[in-house]
């Protein structure tokens, strides 16, 4: 697999010469998340743009600038145009690290969790992620489907364009490999766009237990071969109760020298260096990152030079009552950039709500409202190794923008879970 890459795009104001399919007007801020270091996740601030406008043609973004500059002879009658009347516009959400497909929930242990039950306990009882995964087991692809499409038409609603669907809940072979069938046609049959994510080593399933080592022997022979060409990243739950880090590097390593862009779930609930290690790999991304030191942050962010992206999941820690919560601010402050997503799972975070887990990454990680917007946008769009094509308004990009009901982006974190999603476009399309 070649690395997508970052590609050179043409800067806000420029255009090409042809007549616009779907003009955006009187945007009131334009959000454009452009304006960072070249080939590099943000870290620094962006570029916002007043009484401005975005034309399209087909699904690419082709025109950007503010009203004065607007040639109107590329507006035809075939040209679909939407009045923002002075709104924020910003680009689609990247959604980087949800859990989409698997059958029934876990409601039943949430009274558990109110009791005091622990993640950890919960999980070593037989519950848990291997609750999901007996239910799993148990559905059939078409059911698995129609709970997919039906999560994704609610990510949409929420204004999110891209979503990345992580399997790890089937934990054989030809589960696993279902989940991630199951992911590649939800998104062919609906508008957002689908990233499948092989998470095989998500624990130890119970035909294995005991042998972690053995188990991820089996994944590596059995199971990755049959993923090339159909999931481009592999991840893996470094944690106690789950997988090593020794086993984590071995099989992460395998995972690469087979084409797998690298991923990992680690400090989540314990500090025990999976971060750093999966860095030292080349991960793209490594999400959790709770328990993660302020010294291993540096190192990863490597004086803002690193492309490792701190994937930070605040309605995990909301949802399991914890009181840790990763320490973003200080994170960006070393140089380490920052994603943000929800963490959709029906364990610790059944939430589609992006836009709660920014306000909670204000509030909790101490982000300020435009490093948050840019972490659920163009770093996020990092995380899954899209850059180039989404996450930011510039010529030449994937026409995926939102029109939101607020006129000033520190709305955005206040209004607390709230949906300012007015009108969402995918690809150039204006959705229902």
């Amino acid at each position: 697999m070649s690395s997508l890459g970052p590609q050179p795009v043409s800067t806000p104001g420029a255009s090409y010469s042809v007549s616009y399919t779907l003009l955006i007007r009187n945007c009131g801020q334009l959000l454009t998340l452009a304006g960072g270091r070249p080939n590099r996740p943000l870290t620094t601030d962006w570029l916002t743009l007043h009484d401005a406008y975005v034309a399209c043609r087909g699904s690419k973004i082709v025109a950007v600038g503010r009203m004065g500059e607007l040639d109107e002879s590329q507006i035809t009658t075939d040209t679909q145009v939407l009045d923002a009347q002075g709104r924020v516009v910003m680009p689609g959400l990247v959604e980087c690290h949800t859990h989409l497909v698997f059958a029934g929930n876990r409601a039943h242990e949430f009274q558990r969790k109110l009791q005091g039950e622990s993640y950890l306990d919960i999980l070593a009882s037989g519950g848990g992620i291997l609750s999901t995964v007996r239910a799993t087991r148990a559905a059939s692809e078409a059911e698995l489907l129609d709970h997919a499409l039906r999560h994704l038409r609610d990510f949409r609603r929420y204004g999110v364009t891209t979503v990345e669907a992580k399997s790890g809940y089937g934990l054989d072979k030809e589960t696993e490999l279902r989940l991630v069938h199951v992911a590649q046609q939800a998104g062919q049959q609906q508008p957002v766009r689908v990233v499948p994510t092989f998470l095989g080593a998500h624990v130890v399933p119970p035909e294995f237990q005991g042998r972690p080592a053995d188990y991820l022997d089996y994944l590596v022979r059995e199971v990755l071969p049959e993923l090339q060409g159909k999931a481009a990243f592999v991840d893996i739950f470094c944690e106690q109760g789950a997988f090593s880090v020794a086993d984590s590097r071995r099989y992460l390593q395998q995972a690469q020298a087979l084409g797998f862009w690298l991923k990992i779930h680690a400090e989540q609930l314990h500090d025990m260096g999976g971060c750093a290690m999966a860095a030292d790999l080349g991960a793209v991304s490594v999400d959790h990152c709770d328990y993660l030191s302020l010294e291993d942050a540096a190192r990863l962010g490597n004086g803002g030079e690193g492309q490792t992206i701190a994937v930070l999941l605040p309605l995990v820690p909301l949802f399991l009552r914890q009181e840790k919560y990763a320490p973003g601010r200080q994170f960006i402050d070393r140089g380490l950039p920052v994603a943000i997503s929800t963490d959709f799972n029906p364990g610790s975070c059944p939430s589609k709500n992006l836009w709660l887990a920014l306000s909670m990454a204000c509030l909790k990680m101490d982000l300020t409202p435009r490093e948050a917007i840019a972490g659920v946008t163009i770093n996020a769009a990092w995380a899954l190794r899209l850059e180039s094509e989404i996450g930011s308004i510039e010529v030449g990009k994937q026409a995926d923008i939102l029109v939101l009901d607020v006129r000033d982006y520190t709305e955005i974190p206040y209004w607390l879970g709230e949906n300012p999603v007015r009108q969402v476009v995918i690809g150039g399309c204006l959705q229902d």
